[in-house]
């Protein structure tokens, strides 16, 4: 499946998810699917998106690491459902989206935390999703750098 169709498969999840188990999962899923992404980039992605796609890959592995795995039946990994990345702008466009919406479902949990476990994987996962949403913007302007740069023999 690609990336977009993914992508908006996790925000229409996240979006009608209501407890905070369900929550935590698909922000988990959130996390892994923004992982694959990175990882597919860092591999088959523009040659100047690779550090940037390499530091996504990380991030969004450590905002993964820091909340508990979901136990999900076989199938239901969106990551592992990844095929092919599609159009990178579009895809890290809506990535953005995600991790954004993935942040602010993390800061509805803190401020209802049950307990200070929850509270703080939260708050670790907040950073995680934030910083991995800084890498997306990044790799979107340097696409965007790339789009309007105008080669020589054109110019002229």
């Amino acid at each position: 499946m690609d990336a977009v169709r993914l992508i908006l498969t996790s925000r229409r999840a996240l979006a009608g998810s209501g407890e905070i188990p369900e929550i935590m999962t698909e922000v988990w899923q959130a996390q892994a699917l923004a992982q694959a992404i990175g990882s597919r980039l860092a591999v088959f992605g523009p040659p100047e998106l690779r550090g940037e796609a390499l530091g996504l890959t990380e991030l969004a592995g450590r905002g993964c690491g820091v909340l508990d795995a979901p136990e999900l039946a076989p199938g239901e990994l969106r990551a592992a459902q990844l095929t092919e990345l599609g159009d990178a702008r579009q895809a890290l466009l809506c990535l953005g989206s995600l991790l954004g919406e993935v942040g602010i479902a993390l800061v509805g949990i803190t401020c209802a935390a049950p307990d200070e476990g929850t509270y703080w994987q939260c708050m670790e996962a907040i950073d995680a999703a934030d910083e991995s949403r800084d890498r997306v913007l990044e790799m979107l302007r340097k696409l965007a750098d790339r789009e309007h740069v105008v080669p020589a023999r054109e110019a002229g």
